[in-house]
Parts: structure tokens; C-alpha cells; sequence
């Protein structure tokens, strides 16, 4: 049965209620149902906006890191008053105050195989926020194994991708991409950078997939694949077919509960990211200020020079790194320099794979450098 609403509520919703397709019974609909959020970033900032302003019941909030300064130039439900506070906290306050009828219910942890199944229980529709492959991976079989529509949604830089998977028997994520493309290939926004504004593009078609799918009005993108292209305002739609080999919603499915999806997704589980293969912007600064003879590689991207580099240090993009190991010598001390250490540590998995030894990485990159050593360089 479902609940009825005040006085308030009608007031509140009457906009919804002059729409036929949507009206008092459509907003009750939207009132009793439950909807979890994975990622209260770029993606999760619109949707719960928007979906706390629409009158979603219950919105459930997943996400494990704290408000940055970074994060203000696109995930709009944070503000500077809330840095370096939990993100899922900042992102509740918001909704409440942006709607107190509704409930919040915020999960600081990061969604894995174990805390999955447990946390997406009491809701109906799951968004897929996140950043990362196993993540959306792991979204994705958890979808499909419990009977509930995955909206997704993806961003880089100028582009943006969105579906909903698996829901009325449509095609999953799998069907789409049934393995994850090998580690480092595809940067995150992070490394690669997005347009502010595009998460809030898609964020928001995310959302009216969600009101769609529980107003039961339209046609979801089930089985197809939006596709946007900010630099010429474009629009395509890609239909999607249903695999009858998909290893999780086929017709013989080998995947029949939680993976390791870390695992699948080919992220090592570390040797080489550990400490001892890291070298601080301190040490480092010591190191070369006694005269070490040791080699500079910067693996960021040519524009990323502009912003900040370490003097000495020699440009080899990751993206070509593999193809350019014959420019390096495994004798010579080698530090492999980025942005924050992220992509100089997949340069060093493919030194050590290759059987340089004598290699480090400047833990927290040209940003930690900034901090600790030379603070006339920006952060970015």
C-alpha cells in the first residue's frame, strides 16, 4: 500500500502532481521507494540532488572518502565549510536540508564482495556513481543477483555514457564489456581530467532513468547505451543486445555470487606498490641535493608540464612507456615521477615486470614534491 501525503508534501510536489503521467498516486510511488547511491562524487551529486528533490523516500549514500578541495570544481552537493569532512556525512546534510521529509541513510565504507549484499538490501534501484572498473563491476553482479536495475553512468573528460543494465531482462554491464581492459589503460578522472559541468549532465540523466523506472512511464534506457559528447553537444544511442554467454545473466551463468573484483580487474595485490618502493619528496630532495645520480622520469602527459614539474626530470607518458623501455637502463637509479603516484606506480609495475630493480616512485608525486620541498609549485 502506498503511503499517503500531507498537506506539505502536496504543496511541496505539486509541480509532479500537474504532470498526468506522474500525479498524486505517481508521487506516492516516488515516496515509498528506496534508492542507494555507490559515490557522493561527481555522478552521486546530481542524482541525490535530485532525486532528495523529487521525493525519494529513502536514499541510501555509499562512498569512504572526505570532501577535497579538488572535488568542489564539479561535485556540486559539497562546499568549502565541509572540507575534510566524511563525504557521505556532508552529502546528507545536504539532502536533509534540501528536503527533511526524506530519509538518508549513509554508509561510510568502501561497497565490496563482503558489505555488498548487506548494505543494498532495504532499496529497490542501485546508481552506479562510482569511478573505478571494479567497482562498476562489482555493482553490476550485485544487480543482476538480486533482481534490481543498475543505472549507470560514466564520464571522461568531454564524453559520458549511460544505461540501465540488467533491469526487465535486459543486458548487464558484462554483456557490454565482459572483461575489464588491462590496468592503466583507461586514466580515471583524476589522472585524465573531466569537464565540471558533465557529471551534472549525466548525473542528471541517471536520475530521470531512476523516476522513469519507478513511475513505470517512458521507455529506460534498457538495452541501450546513451552516448554524449560535450565538445559538439551531441547525442547518440547505441541499441544493446542481451549475451547469451554473459558469465553472470547468460543462460549458463558461471559467476554466481561475489568475486574479488580487484582481482579481475587486474590490480595487483602488491609487491610493487608497496613502501619499500616508494621514495618521499623529502628523501628525495636530500638524495639529490648530495649529488645521487639518479634519473628523472615524469610519466604525466605533456600539458601536465605547464603546471608543475620537477626541474631534471626527463617527460616518457604512460601511455607510451612500455613501447619506450629501450630509453632506459636498468643500472641507473630510476624515480619515476606524476600527479600523485598513481600513474608512476603502473610505470613501476612495468619496469619491475621488465627486471629493473634499481626503481622508485615519489609517493604522492609533483603535488607531495609542492608540499614538502618547493611550496612556489602549485597543487592541482
Amino acid at each position: 500500500m502506498l503511503p499517503e501525503l500531507s498537506h506539505e508534501e502536496i504543496h511541496r510536489y505539486s509541480r509532479h502532481l500537474l504532470i498526468p503521467d506522474v500525479g498524486l498516486e505517481g508521487q506516492r510511488k516516488l515516496k515509498a521507494a528506496s534508492v542507494l547511491v555507490v559515490g557522493t562524487g561527481g555522478l552521486g551529486s546530481p542524482v541525490a540532488l535530485y532525486l532528495a528533490a523529487a521525493g525519494i523516500g529513502r536514499i541510501g549514500l555509499v562512498d569512504y572518502d572526505v570532501v577535497d578541495f579538488t572535488n568542489l570544481q564539479r561535485q556540486i552537493i559539497h562546499s568549502e565549510s565541509r572540507l575534510g569532512d566524511l563525504k557521505v556525512e556532508s552529502a546528507r546534510d545536504r539532502l536533509q536540508d534540501l528536503n527533511s521529509e526524506i530519509q538518508v541513510d549513509i554508509y561510510n565504507e568502501y561497497l565490496n564482495s563482503e558489505n555488498a549484499f548487506e548494505i543494498s538490501a532495504p532499496y529497490d534501484i542501485i546508481v552506479d556513481g562510482t569511478d573505478n572498473f571494479p567497482s562498476r563491476y562489482l555493482v553490476n553482479d550485485l544487480c543482476v543477483l538480486t533482481g534490481k536495475p543498475n543505472v549507470y553512468g560514466s564520464i571522461y573528460r568531454f564524453d559520458g555514457q549511460a544505461s540501465v543494465f540488467n533491469a526487465e531482462g535486459g543486458p548487464c554491464y558484462r554483456c557490454l564489456f565482459p572483461e575489464p581492459p588491462p590496468p592503466g589503460l583507461v586514466p580515471s578522472c583524476a589522472e585524465g581530467g573531466v569537464l565540471g559541468v558533465l557529471p551534472g549532465t549525466i548525473g542528471s540523466i541517471q536520475a530521470t532513468e531512476t523516476l522513469k523506472l519507478i513511475l513505470g512511464i517512458g521507455e529506460p534506457l534498457i538495452g541501450r547505451l546513451l552516448l554524449y559528447d560535450a565538445l559538439d553537444l551531441s547525442f547518440q544511442t547505441v541499441k544493446l543486445q542481451k549475451n547469451p554467454d554473459c558469465k553472470i545473466c547468460g543462460e549458463n551463468p558461471q559467476v554466481t555470487q561475489l568475486i574479488d573484483y580487484e582481482e579481475f580487474c587486474g590490480i595487483p595485490a602488491c609487491d610493487h606498490t608497496s613502501e619499500e618502493w616508494d621514495i618521499t619528496a623529502s628523501e628525495l630532495s636530500a638524495r639529490l641535493k648530495a649529488g645521487a645520480p639518479m634519473r628523472l622520469i615524469d610519466v604525466r602527459e605533456p600539458h601536465e608540464l605547464e603546471i608543475s614539474r620537477l626541474e631534471g626530470a626527463e617527460l616518457i607518458p604512460l601511455g607510451q612507456f612500455a613501447s619506450r623501455l629501450s630509453e632506459l637502463d636498468s643500472a641507473e637509479e630510476i624515480v619515476l615521477i606524476c600527479k600523485s603516484g598513481t600513474r608512476s606506480a603502473r610505470a613501476l609495475e612495468i619496469l619491475a615486470s621488465a627486471g629493473f630493480k634499481k626503481v622508485k616512485n615519489l609517493k604522492g608525486g609533483v603535488n607531495a614534491w609542492a608540499v614538502k620541498v618547493d611550496p612556489s609549485l602549485p597543487i592541482y
